[in-house]
């Protein structure tokens, strides 16, 4: 779906991978500094696996398996939002934090939102 060249310059991808190193930071923090490492692990493997599977769609059999890749990622971006409220509410991340956290992943979320869309659409 995604020409080698454009790949590394395709807007989901280079958000969901600058994403995934923002929550990496954010996990090691957690482990260093807060010693928590059930929600770490998790917000880790579903915040990475939003780029992950974007980066499966380039290599998709077909237009339904790159819109089922993107889902994917889609529910993911939610669960690394669910994590994120649960750490900010009990206080192992700060509001600065969070709002960025948040937002950055709410962008995420918007911008698959519309392409799953748009691409469903067409395929009717």
């Amino acid at each position: 779906m995604i020409e080698d060249d454009d790949f590394l310059n395709d807007e989901k991808y280079v958000l969901a991978e600058n994403y995934a190193v923002n929550i990496m930071a954010l996990v090691r923090f957690l482990r260093e500094e807060r010693k928590e490492w059930t929600i770490s692990d998790q917000i880790c493997r579903s915040s990475t696996s939003i780029g992950a599977n974007i980066a499966e769609s380039k290599f998709a059999e077909s237009t339904s398996d790159f819109i089922h890749k993107l889902a994917i990622s889609l529910k993911e971006t939610n669960e690394t939002l669910f994590w994120l409220r649960i750490l900010y509410r009990t206080g192992y991340l700060n509001q600065m934090w969070f709002e960025s956290l948040y937002s950055e992943g709410k962008h995420i979320l918007r911008m698959l939102s519309r392409i799953i869309i748009s691409l469903k659409k067409g395929k009717d």
